[in-house]
């Protein structure tokens, strides 16, 4: 089983890529996290609406693509449900038991196309603040981590 991060943006700073590997690293080898950094459309400057949607619509189709074949989709979205971390563990489990890969996205700073967003079979809040993208990333795989660590009864979390 595959955790995939599809995640709009690169070239993020080293602090990002080694607090994300810290965690990744900690996966066990059946359930490593993967990332896979699309380049962001470029944005003119002063796009308006239609531009965005555009844009948006390349970036949505790019991450159709990247993501797994049959994968179960994880938008992250400031919009989406907030779990606390005990429910998010919760959740990991029963997505865990349905063997399909997870692909977890990552929109660009323009956010993600509705599409991606109607077709997502959750959509997830990692906080109500807006996050800088790199530092979303280091949260998901931490909270990832975190979630497998209560699963196998680790005393990761403190109640």
């Amino acid at each position: 089983m595959r955790l995939v991060i599809l995640a709009v943006g690169h070239r993020q700073p080293s602090w990002v890529d080694i607090a994300f590997h810290e965690y990744a690293k900690r996966m066990p080898r059946e359930l490593r996290i993967e990332l896979v950094e699309l380049r962001p459309e470029p944005r003119p400057d002063n796009a308006g609406e239609a531009a965005v949607t555009k844009l948006l619509e390349r970036e949505a189709a790019r991450i159709e693509q990247a993501q797994p074949k049959g994968a179960l989709r994880v938008v992250l979205d400031e919009a989406g449900e907030a779990l606390a971390t005990r429910a998010l563990s919760a959740r990991f489990e029963r997505w865990l038991g349905t063997g399909r890969d997870i692909a977890f996205v990552i929109g660009s700073a323009d956010g993600l196309h509705s599409t991606l967003k109607t077709s997502a079979e959750q959509t997830l809040s990692l906080s109500p603040l807006t996050l800088p993208h790199g530092l979303a990333r280091v949260l998901l795989a931490e909270q990832l981590y975190r979630a497998h660590a209560l699963l196998r009864g680790h005393p990761y979390h403190r109640d």
